[in-house]
């Protein structure tokens, strides 16, 4: 991208009675030339980061932290009017390459000489001694708009931790690949929360990362943000019904298993029924977009859920084999086992509803399961924790309709959208 082409960041241009210390910035208009969709990240390096100067920035990202072609540590580390003092990383590692779950430590960025602290380790949170030599935190991850990824916990934390050292909070906004119309699932239930689910929040909710920090201030989600200062820099051309083909920016792979936007779509609803047992397609190369089992009949299940007409997309039967892919899935489920398995095939992304064509294929593998009496769930723990609640499992175990299970949620997802709409930005 040619960023002459950006404008400067301007001043304060809004400030929200109801949340006194969040401030958004804007930047020019772009010509018509320019991709639709300018990120926060590369409206703040057109301004030659201006907003920093003088200041020990800390910079929590990841691999997906990039303005053009180039990371936004390297761009920060060469700059003459700030330091980028620490770089901090969130689940997965500054490189995007630790596979889920994993812990890892402290190191120095071998490129910048900046030392990378872990979020994801001993600690979750930034500690005051990690924040000693940091005047500002800035906070540039690409999310996937679901309640269960993450990085917007990371995000909650690390405010946390801003507020406390009396700090300003940054957030370089970025797209919801998801967009901002689609919101669908269950409310996270207070006795569920968790690091996979932070926020009273539907699994799927249709905001962006900037707006969903202002959530978590003006709503109060976590403690001591109310003096917190908090600042976000807009995108500029993204509009609320764009999904990501829209924005006609690259994609770079969020974390191991969502190399893709196609595996990003299918993560809400496939990434649900990777909690059962059923290998949701980790261990091949196309992780979300599909899954399997040994007793799986695919054409049966295949002609099932085609039967559905449900919209957007199309389901195709296959066999395949889950293998350990070191940094991704070291242990698949059914690992080196043949697989029947039915693969997704998304035909219209604007129509595609991937937690209710999850809920849909849950529904039939559950009767299924039964039928040929073998096992679907066996601890439901961290089902329960994704759903953010245990109405899915009993509603499934009943034997409800699919369409049953989706319409009992819709009056929590009406209740958010308009709890959420002070907060959002576009």
């Amino acid at each position: 991208m040619n960023r002459r082409h950006l404008g400067q960041i301007f001043g304060t241009i809004a400030l929200f009675a109801s949340c006194p210390a969040i401030t958004t910035f804007a930047i020019a208009a772009q010509p018509a030339t320019e991709p639709p969709v300018v990120t926060g990240a590369d409206a703040l390096a057109a301004a030659g980061f201006a907003p920093l100067t003088g200041l020990r920035v800390g910079l929590i990202t990841n691999q997906t932290g990039h303005v053009g072609a180039e990371h936004l540590a390297d761009l920060l580390s060469r700059q003459a009017n700030l330091r980028l003092s620490a770089i901090f990383a969130p689940e997965h590692g500054l490189r995007g390459l630790v596979e889920a779950g994993a812990a890892f430590d402290d190191r120095k960025d071998i490129k910048t000489g900046v030392p990378i602290l872990s979020l994801y380790g001993a600690t979750r949170k930034p500690t005051p001694k990690m924040l000693r030599d940091v005047d500002v935190l800035v906070f540039d991850i690409q999310d996937v708009g679901v309640r269960s990824y993450t990085y917007i916990s990371t995000m909650g934390l690390a405010m946390q931790a801003a507020a406390q050292r009396r700090i300003p909070f940054v957030v370089l906004d970025r797209p919801n690949p998801l967009g901002g119309t689609y919101v669908s699932g269950f409310a996270l239930e207070p006795t569920l929360r968790s690091f996979v689910g932070q926020y009273p929040i539907p699994i799927v909710h249709g905001m962006t990362i900037g707006e969903m920090a202002r959530a978590v201030q003006g709503e109060r989600w976590l403690d001591g943000l109310s003096d917190l200062e908090l600042k976000v820099i807009p995108m500029q051309g993204w509009r609320r019904e764009m999904r990501w083909p829209d924005t006609q920016l690259a994609w770079v792979q969020t974390s191991p298993n969502v190399p893709s936007f196609e595996a990003a779509l299918s993560y809400p609803g496939i990434g649900l029924v990777g909690e059962t047992l059923m290998n949701e397609g980790r261990g091949t190369s196309r992780p979300f977009s599909q899954f399997g089992a040994p007793w799986l009949d695919a054409r049966l299940a295949t002609a099932h859920l085609n039967a559905l007409a449900l919209p957007g997309v199309r389901f195709e039967p296959i066999s395949y084999t889950p293998r350990a892919i070191p940094n991704v899935a070291a242990e698949p489920r059914f690992e080196d086992q043949l697989l029947g398995g039915v693969r997704l095939v998304i035909t219209d992304v604007a129509t595609y509803q991937p937690l209710e064509v999850g809920v849909h294929v849950l529904v039939y593998l559950q009767r299924e399961s039964r039928l040929k009496k073998v096992l679907l769930f066996n601890k439901l723990g961290m089902f329960n924790a994704i759903a953010g609640t245990a109405r899915l499992h009993a509603a499934l175990a009943r034997g409800d309709a699919g369409s049953k299970i989706i319409a009992s949620w819709r009056p929590e997802v009406e209740r958010f959208k308009q709890k959420r709409a002070r907060y959002l930005l576009y």
